[in-house]
């Protein structure tokens, strides 16, 4: 490849872009000309801390993606100011305790009345394994974690809303359902059902797995198994553990939450899980703690102007203060497209008709104050699965074996959860007490001091995440033409947070979002030093 006068070969560009803004910058322009991969995962940031100097960027929202975002770029030399709509940063990583108030649209206010200690996260309650990017900040930041138990076989799937049935314990359901069928798959091998998928030496090999999968007996029938659990525990001398007596194969299949049995096979789910020591919020005390740039709260946006040499922001104070404007070379917006949709922009119109395009789902949370009955039935952390309007109830990791604990007895996503949000409080309360007490009979009355959060009623959010087509909640495969045009930036405007990963649920969404968000800016800025010197890379 041969260098222009007055430009540079590739590499010498990319080289200059590295000295200029560091790896990352450098890597991230090798993502935008195609030369690599976009990264799968979010690996240690490192931009130079000279890299923004004489640069400004006013940062929208002081989410996980917004409190990113400020961090690294105060580190890298920019100007930044983060203006947050709510007293608090945060956003959906939120966590209620004794004196909290729940704000909701249309609702009176809630003011939250739990034990001394007891605490509920409102937003996201766990961090699995592999979200390395969110951990990394934790460790970065001084968070300690702890093991959220996210599965417990003790815990229960039943289908609440049918008149039917009755709670299956986990541990029976997993092997039950497991010992049926290995012995149907061993059946059909023996009768040469699949002679044709499998030669006499796969069979051979695959008969001894299935008995020792399904616990089967000498002629391969599935009669029970103490992996399902005891129906008399093992004790002292001749006291001999003996195994439950098997659900039958069509009581389970007439489960409908038998599919909840897989819940650990899904890899966001699968141990180990992590929370911080004390409750989510922690994160953003950690950022607030470590960011010495302004966070300005109570800051609601007004209107957004980008012109040719920077970006204006009109922000009203909620506490009583006047209206301010903030200035910036750059901006990154992390508002939730919901919103975003109602403030006054100059964005181009595709821009602004792909912002307003997409739609928000629906999620919904109710916590109680409650005596840890359910470790009484050794369920210690974990959920049962209940389906119906309530979905789930969710037990506390923390504080086992004290005397009391937060109770999650609703956690309930999509279409039902718009129908439940649209009843009465009270009535919601009601009904997720009573599905409890349906589960662990005679507890009901023991519940105190309950919580509702309808996410799509919490100002600044209406919505925990947008429905981009694809998406099954909170994880989805997205390549939605608005998604990919608001993942691209928009003059001197950067469009990120969750929603604009294929993550749209979970914290490390919206490290990722940033982080990729970052490198974009590092690029241009890197860009703009090498044109100054009359360098730019050859075609």
């Amino acid at each position: 490849m041969m260098e222009r006068a007055v430009g540079l070969s590739r590499r010498g560009f990319l080289h200059r872009i590295g000295a200029a803004g560091g790896y990352a910058a450098a890597y991230s322009a090798m993502v935008s000309l195609g030369l690599m991969a976009t990264p799968a995962k979010a690996g240690p940031l490192q931009l130079p801390t000279n890299l923004g100097a004489g640069k400004s960027v006013v940062v929208l929202g002081g989410g996980i993606a917004g409190l990113t975002a400020a961090y690294e770029l105060e580190r890298a030399g920019f100007a930044v100011t983060l203006l947050e709509a709510r007293d608090r940063l945060g956003g959906r990583n939120w966590t209620l305790r004794n004196g909290s108030k729940v704000e909701m649209v249309g609702e009176a206010t809630q003011t939250v009345a739990f034990s001394d200690g007891l605490y509920m996260n409102a937003g996201p309650a766990r961090i699995p394994s592999h979200h390395e990017g969110l951990l990394g900040y934790c460790d970065k930041l001084g968070v300690p974690l702890e093991v959220e138990i996210n599965s417990s076989r003790s815990a229960y799937f039943w289908s609440a809303g049918s008149n039917g049935g009755k709670p299956i314990q986990m541990r029976q359901g997993v092997n039950d359902t497991r010992g049926y069928i290995s012995e149907l798959l061993a059946k059909a091998l023996n009768k040469g059902a699949l002679d044709q998928d499998l030669t006499a030496e796969d069979k051979q090999k695959l008969l001894p797995f299935l008995r020792a999968y399904g616990d089967l007996d000498q002629g391969m029938t599935f009669k029970g198994t103490e992996r399902s659990g005891f129906a008399q525990l093992p004790g002292a001398a001749s006291q001999f553990g003996k195994g439950r007596d098997p659900v039958p194969l069509k009581e389970l299949l007439a489960n409908e939450q038998l599919p909840s049995t897989l819940f650990e096979d899904v890899v966001y789910m699968q141990a180990t899980m992590f929370q911080p020591v004390g409750g989510m919020d922690r994160i953003a005390a950690g950022f607030q703690r470590a960011i010495k740039s302004q966070l300005i709260l109570n800051a609601e946006v007004l209107q957004i102007r980008q012109t040719a040499g920077g970006v204006a922001v009109a922000w009203r104070d909620r506490s009583g203060g006047p209206n301010q404007v903030a200035q910036a070379d750059y901006a990154i917006v992390t508002i939730p497209l919901n919103i975003l949709a109602k403030i006054d922009t100059n964005f181009d119109k595709p821009v602004k008709a792909a912002i307003a395009a997409v739609p928000y789902d629906y999620s919904n949370k109710i916590g109680f104050d409650a005596p840890r009955f359910w470790e009484k039935q050794q369920i210690f952390g974990g959920i049962s699965f209940v389906g119906g309007d309530t979905g789930l109830v969710w037990y506390p990791s923390n504080g086992l074996h004290t005397q009391r604990g937060m109770l999650l007895a609703c956690y309930g996503s999509g279409p039902n959860a718009k129908g439940f949000a649209a009843r009465p409080l009270e009535e919601q309360i009601a009904i997720a007490r009573g599905v409890v007490g349906r589960l662990h009979p005679g507890h009901e009355a023991e519940m105190s001091n309950p919580v509702v959060v309808n996410w799509s009623k919490i100002p600044f959010n209406l919505g925990p995440w947008p429905a981009w087509p694809g998406a099954a909640g909170q994880e989805g495969h997205l390549d939605d033409p608005a998604y990919r045009l608001l993942n691209e930036p928009h003059g001197r405007v950067y469009f990120s947070g969750a929603h604009l990963s294929q993550m749209p649920g979970w914290q490390e969404g919206a490290v990722l979002s940033a982080q990729r968000t970052l490198g974009q800016i590092a690029t241009r800025v890197s860009q703009s030093v090498a044109e100054r010197r009359g360098e730019r890379p050859a075609a």
